[in-house]
């Protein structure tokens, strides 16, 4: 080689910069190809970043993502492989940047937001500038949630509560968040509510004795007792999750918030008074039995008493003898008591005696017992 071409082959050399392992570098992407990026990173090799070293993520698209002329910082790795080139890494400058932002956030308790992308039995994985945190699944939020996957691909926001990069433990949590958020609206909540007032809520849980209305902060019980005006055997039957219902206050005790859905507008003894009259008749539905009576329903949330005495002029042993569970009687009131809201029923007063000889046409003639009975079972079938 000639002294010029010596010369030459130096200036070119000195024309490009000097760079070392795991320095930081800016590059021009001159090509893109499937598996990997070609940049210009000012030195006599071109850099390649490949896929892998771009992103833990297999599925990205390089053509759809980076285009020629994009300019990216890139770690180098090697500065002359077997081929000569200058081997790249995107996603480990990333990370350990990524590393600084996590150090940061844990430091200073500040709120992250990311993707989840990927939901284990355990917990769910999300990524913030390449760096996975984990959060257990008793962190996610402040229930027991036996089914993770509804949070696959969602954002959601959590704090770092553990910090390890030497292990490479990175621990979120949401629960912390949501108790905040919970304590919250709790708190706004009990501000503006009062007994009395009615409001909408909606079906958070159902139970044997009652439904858990979440009323946008605070939970209230509404006791199968105060469903309704009449009588409710499964509160299952009536609610599920998810409905939304109108319910009363009926009292707050602390944090404790009792509900009703009986609404005086509504109450069926309002109007009792003269729709009970004692003498009037009635009829309604057998509605459960007991060994000295039967409980007639006249409407919902109204009951009386059948005794088994005033079944039939004849004697009853029980009234499951001639009564059954939904069958449709008529009788008389011979009690009302507004105060303590309880009427009591007789057929047999509706029975007129038997009549006799000096009793003209038209007067009232006895009624046998059983045939009323056996009439009013047959309408009932």
């Amino acid at each position: 080689m000639s002294e010029q071409d010596q010369t030459f082959e130096q200036m070119l050399n000195e024309s490009f910069k000097t760079i070392h392992t795991g320095e930081v570098v800016e590059g021009t992407v001159i090509d893109v190809k499937p598996d990997e990026i070609i940049l210009n990173i000012g030195y006599k090799a071109d850099g390649i970043l490949t896929k892998s070293e771009y992103s833990n993520d297999n599925s990205v698209d390089l053509a759809a993502t980076i285009h020629v002329g994009d300019k990216m910082d890139v770690k180098v790795l090697k500065t002359n492989d077997a081929d000569g080139q200058v081997i790249l890494s995107y996603k480990r400058l990333a990370l350990d940047r990524g590393n600084k932002r996590i150090e940061d956030a844990f430091n200073n308790k500040e709120v992250l937001k990311a993707k989840v992308v990927q939901v284990l039995e355990g917990g769910l994985v999300v990524v913030v500038d390449e760096v996975r945190i984990f959060i257990p699944a008793s962190l996610v939020s402040d229930t027991y949630e036996k089914d993770l996957t509804k949070y696959d691909g969602q954002e959601i926001e959590f704090v770092v509560t553990e910090y390890n990069p030497k292990r490479r433990r990175y621990i979120g949590n949401r629960r912390i968040l949501v108790s905040a958020e919970k304590a919250e609206k709790a708190k706004e909540l009990f501000e503006t509510i009062h007994a009395g007032d009615v409001v909408e809520g909606t079906v958070k849980n159902v139970t044997d004795f009652g439904a858990f209305i979440d009323l946008g902060g605070a939970d209230g019980l509404l006791h199968i007792s105060e469903m309704s005006w009449g009588r409710v055997e499964n509160p299952k039957k009536v609610f599920k999750v998810g409905d939304q219902v109108k319910v009363l206050i009926k009292s707050i005790d602390g944090k404790k918030i009792a509900l009703s859905r009986k609404f005086e507008n509504e109450n069926p003894w309002k109007d009792a008074t003269e729709k009970y009259a004692v003498g009037n008749v009635v009829t309604g539905t057998v509605a459960r039995m007991t060994d000295f009576g039967a409980f007639v329903e006249l409407e919902p949330g109204i009951d009386a008493l059948l005794h088994v005495s005033q079944i039939a002029k004849e004697h009853v042993d029980k009234p499951s003898d001639v009564l059954k569970v939904g069958q449709e009687v008529t009788a008389k009131i011979v009690d009302f008591n507004e105060e303590d809201k309880k009427i009591s029923l007789s057929i047999k007063a509706m029975l007129a005696p038997e009549k006799t000889d000096d009793q003209e046409d038209g007067d009232v003639v006895s009624v046998d017992i059983d045939q009323v009975i056996a009439d009013q079972k047959n309408d009932q079938e």
